[in-house]
């Protein structure tokens, strides 16, 4: 099948996400009636945001550059190869991100001639990677100053429960890593500023961490 045949080009959008849930909640904590209680827990709120999602496409290339005119290699290779017929496309690895793998036996580089290449039966974007889940949550003290002038003091905490979430496993058959998710989420999206993306401290996927703030509300 040639490289760029309409047909086995066909399939999920890289970003086709299907399933998506996210919500929040903001509570006022509710304080003792007077005395001294009162000031040292009073005025205290809680905001906490929670997301879920499906996994993206993972589309699984052979990483040579097998078509003339296409310098492409790697990861972005466009040559998908064929799959192998009763091979499980998924194995499991504990020893490996996410205790799963993609199964390298089940797929094979297309046999073709130099002068044919070949593209390979297994479609794009045919396999789906990891999915995402995080909870953060917020704690925050309001002071009032004056009428108008409010401190408040808060304390932000992102993926509190630490939950692991994993990037894209490497996509191209001829890495040593094939199959495997080498990086956190959050890392995957790139890292700001001149090199593009979005910087992982303030994206889904990290680790646990924690930031304090104090604001001034006039």
């Amino acid at each position: 099948m040639p490289l760029g045949d309409s047909p086995s080009e066909r399939g999920s959008s890289d970003y086709d996400i299907r399933h998506t849930f996210s919500g929040a909640v903001s509570y006022n904590i509710p304080a003792p009636s007077g005395g001294i209680w009162k000031s040292v827990f009073g005025n205290w709120s809680t905001d906490s945001i929670i997301y879920a999602r499906t996994a993206p496409p993972v589309n699984v290339v052979t990483g040579l550059n097998a078509f003339p005119g296409v310098s492409l290699s790697g990861a972005n290779s466009v040559q998908r190869p064929d799959l192998v017929s009763g091979e499980p496309l998924w194995i499991a690895d504990p020893n490996v991100a996410g205790g799963k793998r993609i199964n390298p036996a089940a797929f094979v580089i297309p046999s073709s001639g130099p002068a044919t290449p070949r593209q390979g039966d297994l479609g794009r974007n045919a396999l789906r990677g990891f999915g995402a889940t995080q909870v953060d949550l917020t704690l925050r003290r309001q002071f009032k100053l004056r009428e108008r002038l409010s401190l408040q003091a808060r304390a932000d905490f992102f993926n509190i429960f630490n939950h692991p979430n994993f990037g894209p496993p490497t996509n191209y058959l001829n890495s040593p890593l094939f199959g495997q998710s080498t990086q956190m989420l959050g890392a995957t999206l790139g890292s700001g500023g001149q090199n593009g993306g979005l910087n992982p401290l303030y994206q889904i996927g990290g680790p646990r961490s924690a930031q304090l703030a104090l604001k001034l509300l006039f």
